[in-house]
């Protein structure tokens, strides 16, 4: 959520938007190391917004990009603030990723997303939550994938809101991507519940892409309603029984 409001605010105007950008920055990176590239989501914004003339005209760096590169600077610091109370605290500014590696053998593998071996096909057991978080994964990437090849089409690119969704797309990208490469020596547990921010952001993209498009008949809208409730009649009852399981002692992602 801090997320969302992070990205909502840094996109809108005034001093005040600034502010709560900065605020719900803060709280982002503070709470998840992955909230420090996501710190960058503004700039981004605003290399697409101006295009390469704005990158062509060197003077006008700090009009078009001071703001965006001040409300991330300004986010980054919650991490920043994170670190150096852990030096301060234990004497070591990376205890968190000590206590990742000792307590849960994790080991960071950079390279994983591009490893076949880390995508499984395969109908997940209710009870393994291990097995639906390889599903969520490999789901996560073909969703991700599918979405960023919609933007290629030519009807798509022609149209001027595309670059709005280049935000979704590198925040995104950026969860996918650490979440992956951190969970991948353990066989993608717990997967299941860092996957969750990226399909959020994908469907905030597909909704937004399917905003441009055309009014589809009454036929293919009711179709549509009638899918969106099955789904998510389906969901609902897929997390009733994770919760069910919890709240007995079972590990649930």
């Amino acid at each position: 959520m801090a997320l969302f409001g992070f990205m909502y605010w840094s996109s809108a105007d005034g001093r005040t938007a600034k502010f709560l950008a900065v605020l719900h920055g803060f709280t982002m990176s503070a709470t998840r190391i992955v909230g420090v590239p996501c710190a960058m989501f503004p700039v981004m914004r605003a290399l697409f917004q101006t295009g390469w003339r704005g990158l062509r005209e060197v003077r006008s760096w700090p009009k078009r990009f001071g703001p965006a590169i001040a409300v991330a600077v300004g986010a980054i610091l919650g991490a920043a603030s994170f670190f150096f109370y852990c030096f301060v605290r234990w004497g070591r500014w990376d205890i968190y990723m000590l206590t990742q590696e000792a307590g849960w053998a994790i080991e960071p593998d950079y390279l994983a997303v591009f490893k076949g071996e880390n995508y499984h096909w395969l109908i997940p057991a209710l009870k393994d939550p291990t097995e639906a978080s390889q599903m969520a994964t490999t789901l996560g990437a073909v969703l991700f994938v599918a979405l960023v090849l919609c933007e290629l089409l030519p009807v798509v690119r022609r149209n001027a809101t595309w670059p709005t969704r280049i935000g979704f797309y590198f925040c995104g990208a950026i969860i996918y991507y650490i979440s992956v490469s951190g969970v991948a020596c353990v066989n993608m547990e717990s997967m299941l519940r860092y996957e969750f921010c990226l399909h959020a952001l994908i469907v905030l993209a597909f909704v937004h892409f399917l905003h441009q498009l055309r009014t589809p008949p009454l036929l293919v809208r009711a179709l549509g309603m009638a899918a969106v409730g099955l789904f998510s009649a389906a969901g609902l009852s897929v997390q009733g029984w994770y919760i069910w399981n919890f709240t007995r002692g079972n590990w649930v992602a």
